[in-house]
């Protein structure tokens, strides 16, 4: 799975629910008369953690799960100086222990994500508020494999030529979806 699908399927932003992978239009360091027109939403999925054909790796220690996401309307804009933003109600979230089938559902009520473009390093910042998901493996910083729920803000880095993301900082609530369904 290219870098950009693996770090999606990560970061998922439901406006209450995660990672979808969102974000605010009015952030701006450039015009916005003079940034591209929105797209909406990304397409629905669903995802069986681990899943080492895509290159993805464990969501929650001793046991795999699924991730579905519907109905995903978040405004996406790429601005003149490379910053894409995402904001708007993200996917509605499901997350199923595939050992007892118990699920935990994540109705979307908004959340803004903003991804700066990638540095010369390969290191790529996102910023995200509102209510987002993500979701780390064993390769990152902290090490997963977790999916954590945060309220507030969350500030993480993606190496692009490793695919290792590292939490920066975090305000705010959070929620452990492992233990909501184990």
């Amino acid at each position: 799975m290219p870098a950009m699908e693996s770090r999606k399927a990560r970061r998922l932003a439901p406006g209450v629910a995660a990672l979808a992978l969102a974000s605010a239009l009015a952030v701006a360091t450039g015009s916005p008369a003079s940034a591209a027109p929105a797209e909406h939403g990304h397409p629905d999925f669903s995802y069986d953690l681990p899943d080492p054909t895509l290159g993805l790796g464990p969501a929650c220690a001793g046991f795999d799960v699924r991730l579905a996401g519907t109905a995903d309307k978040r405004a996406i804009k790429q601005l003149p100086n490379g910053v894409l933003i995402e904001a708007g109600n993200g996917w509605n979230l499901t997350f199923t222990n595939l050992s007892n089938n118990k699920s935990v559902t994540l109705l979307s009520n908004g959340s803004v994500n903003k991804s700066s473009p990638i540095n010369s390093d390969g290191i790529q910042t996102f910023q995200s508020t509102g209510k987002n998901v993500l979701i780390l493996f064993p390769t990152d910083v902290p090490a997963g494999p977790s999916s954590t729920l945060y309220t507030g803000r969350l500030v993480y880095t993606v190496d692009t030529n490793t695919g290792v993301f590292t939490v920066q900082s975090s305000s705010g609530q959070t929620a452990d979806l492992c233990a909501a369904v184990a």
